[in-house]
């Protein structure tokens, strides 16, 4: 089953930072190579599911004209916003509280970047299937689709990265050319990341 959303309160009712987004090393570098492998410099408006407290968004919100970032989670949201207030780019961002795949109509759209950092796993197999679906729906044509997802087995996850990036390119040559693939770590500790690009 996809997790609840009481799952994320309780995780952000014990931590600000409950995965360490703004002093992991592990993650700067993450974000390093996110930011490093999308193949434009600069996209007009831009999609990040599951924004967390914003530590991502801030460095998202630089290569787009307009920046919708969502999650599920009113406390992360907060943080989010108190962030990017401070920072100039900050007004070319909208946050907004949405779950997928229920809020997919919410999101609006066409999107000319799609940011998917560590949210699918998250999901069910079904509702995986339903956001990608939905996501792909909104991506413009010639659009970014990004996917960058820890791959171990976490016990309390519906899914692993490997497994919701398998299904998005199992969407190759349905809709979605892949462009871009790495991976970094081993299978105990790592993450792999997938660029592809919505063609018609």
């Amino acid at each position: 089953m996809t997790l609840p959303d009481r799952y994320f309160e309780d995780v952000y009712a014990a931590s600000d930072d409950p995965w360490q987004f703004e002093t992991s090393p592990y993650e700067a570098a993450k974000y390093a190579r996110t930011l490093a492998a999308l193949p434009r410099d600069h996209y007009g408006r831009a999609l990040e599911v599951g924004c967390s407290i914003g530590v991502l968004t801030g460095q998202l919100a630089v290569r787009a004209d307009a920046l919708l970032s969502v999650d599920v989670n009113e406390k992360a949201l907060g943080r989010a916003r108190a962030r990017l207030a401070a920072q100039p780019e900050g007004a070319r961002v909208t946050f907004a509280r949405r779950r997928l795949p229920e809020d997919l109509a919410a999101l609006g759209g066409p999107f000319d970047l799609v940011v998917l950092s560590e949210v699918l796993y998250y999901l069910s197999p079904e509702d995986l299937e339903r956001t990608l679906d939905g996501l792909l729906e909104r991506l413009a044509p010639g659009g970014t689709l990004l996917l960058v997802h820890w791959t171990p087995h976490v016990h309390d996850y519906p899914q692993t990265g490997d497994a919701v990036h398998e299904a998005a390119l199992r969407r190759v040559g349905a809709g979605l050319r892949h462009v871009h693939a790495e991976r970094h770590g081993d299978g105990h500790q790592g993450y792999r990341l997938d660029v592809l690009e919505r063609v018609g």
